[in-house]
C-alpha cells in the first residue's frame, strides 16, 4: 500500500451536502486532484447528494453533526466543537473551507488547531442578499473575519474579489480562479421535454410555445418570481408569442411561487420539474435559458447553458457579467425587473437567428475561459505553495 507520508493532506469543509454550485466545486476538486500528490477528506453537514456522490467516488466523508445553514445557537456551538475535533484528529496540511457558515466556524477552529494553511473559497457574499441593514453589517463583519482568519482566499469571479479588496487588510490575500465545468452529454430535445413535464410537452396548446428553462434552487436569491411576472406581462401585451417556463430544481420557495403562478393564471405555462440529479443533461429541451438571480457568485448553470449553446438571459449581478457580454454572448437585465426580462424574451423569440448567434458565441467563450483543467491546475498550484 502506497504511503501517504509524502502527500499533502487536505481537509475540505462545507456546510450543506446538497448539490448546488459550491458542492459541485468541492466535488470537482476532490475527485480531480492528483492522487499521488494529495490525500483528501471532506467534513460536511447532512447526508445529501454530495455525500452520496463523493462516497461513490471513494472520497472519505466525515459528518459534522447538527451543522445546518440556518443559525441555531446551541446546535451551532455543538457543530463547532465537532468540527474542531475533526480538524485536530485529521491534522491536515491544508484546510479548505467553502460556504459562509463553515468559513467562519472553520477559520476559528483551524486557527485553534494551528493548521498550517487555511484556504477559503468565496462563492458569493451573503451580505449582498436582501436583508435589513443591521443583518447585512453583521454578516459582512463575519465574512471579513473569515478572510482574515484564512491564509488565502479564492474568489470565483473578479466581482467577488472586488468586494474583498474593499475590506480592510483583506485584498492581498485573494486570487481569482474561475469555476470550470467538465464536458456534458445532453439528452435529445423531445426525449428531454417528455422527461421533464410528461406528455404535456406534446399537447396541442394552440400555438407552438417557446421553451424557456432554468436550473435553480427554489430560493429567493434566484429571483424566479420576476421571471414568472415577466411571463404574466407578456401574456397581457403579446398574444402572438407563447412561452412555457420550466424550472428544474426544488426548495423552500415552491409554495410561494406556486401561489404567484396561480394568481397570474399561468398554471398551463409554468412547470416545476423538481430536483433532477443530472439536471444539465436536460438543457437541450429549452429554446432559451434564463437566470433572473438577485445574488450570484459565478453560477455553474450559466456555464452549462453555454455548453449547450443556448441563448441566455441573465441578471447583471455577481460574476455573471464576466460570463455574459450584453448582446454579444447573451442578454443582461437588471435584477428584479420583470419588464426587462419580458422584453428580452420577446426579442429572442422573434429574432431566432440572433438568438442562435448569441448561444454560439457563449459556447465558444465557455470552452476557452472556463476549463476544468485550468481550474484544477490553478488550485493545485495554490496548494503547492
Amino acid at each position: 500500500m502506497e504511503s501517504t507520508s509524502s502527500k499533502k493532506k487536505i481537509l475540505y469543509a462545507i456546510t450543506k451536502s446538497n448539490f448546488g454550485g459550491a458542492q459541485r466545486y468541492v466535488y470537482d476538486l476532490t475527485t480531480s486532484l492528483p492522487k499521488n500528490e494529495f490525500d483528501v477528506a471532506i467534513a460536511l453537514g447532512g447526508d445529501g447528494l454530495l455525500k452520496t456522490k463523493l462516497e461513490a467516488a471513494k472520497i472519505r466523508c466525515i459528518s459534522i453533526p447538527r451543522l445546518g445553514r440556518d443559525i441555531r445557537i446551541f446546535s451551532d456551538i455543538r457543530a463547532f466543537f465537532s468540527l474542531l475535533q475533526i480538524i485536530m484528529r485529521e491534522k491536515p496540511d491544508i484546510l479548505h473551507l467553502n460556504s459562509s457558515k463553515i468559513g467562519i466556524m472553520g477559520g476559528i477552529a483551524g486557527r485553534i488547531a494551528r493548521v498550517d494553511r487555511i484556504i477559503f473559497t468565496a462563492h458569493g457574499w451573503a451580505f449582498t442578499e436582501d436583508r435589513v441593514l443591521v443583518s447585512r453589517t453583521i454578516i459582512r463583519f463575519l465574512q471579513w473575519l473569515t478572510i482574515m482568519l484564512a491564509h488565502e482566499t479564492i474568489a470565483v469571479s473578479r466581482e467577488t474579489a472586488q468586494w474583498i479588496s474593499s475590506m480592510p487588510f483583506a485584498g492581498k490575500k485573494t486570487r481569482v480562479i474561475y469555476n470550470g465545468r467538465s464536458p456534458l452529454r445532453f439528452m435529445a430535445r423531445e426525449k428531454a421535454r417528455v422527461a421533464l413535464i410528461g406528455q404535456k410537452s406534446v399537447l396541442d396548446i394552440g400555438k407552438k410555445p417557446v421553451w424557456v428553462g432554468t436550473i435553480a434552487e427554489l430560493h429567493r436569491n434566484k429571483g424566479l418570481e420576476y421571471a414568472i411576472m415577466a411571463l404574466a406581462l407578456i401574456a397581457e401585451r403579446d398574444a402572438d408569442t407563447v412561452f412555457m417556463f420550466i424550472v428544474i430544481g426544488e426548495g423552500e420557495e415552491r409554495a410561494r411561487l406556486e401561489k404567484l403562478i396561480e394568481n397570474h393564471k399561468l398554471r398551463d405555462r409554468v412547470f416545476f420539474a423538481g430536483f433532477k440529479e443530472d439536471a444539465p443533461k436536460f438543457l437541450k429541451a429549452f429554446d432559451l435559458f434564463i437566470l433572473p438571480s438577485i445574488k450570484e457568485g459565478l453560477p455553474y448553470t450559466l456555464t452549462e447553458a453555454g455548453m449547450a449553446a443556448l441563448p441566455v438571459i441573465a441578471s447583471h449581478v455577481g460574476g455573471i457579467p464576466e460570463v455574459i457580454e450584453d448582446m454579444r454572448s447573451g442578454i443582461l437585465v437588471q435584477p428584479k425587473k420583470p419588464e426587462e426580462i419580458a422584453d428580452a424574451l420577446i426579442f429572442l423569440a422573434k429574432n431566432k437567428t440572433r438568438a442562435k448567434e448569441l448561444g454560439k458565441t457563449l459556447h465558444g467563450n465557455i470552452a476557452e475561459r472556463f476549463s476544468p483543467v485550468r481550474m484544477i491546475a490553478e488550485t493545485v498550484q495554490l496548494y503547492a505553495q
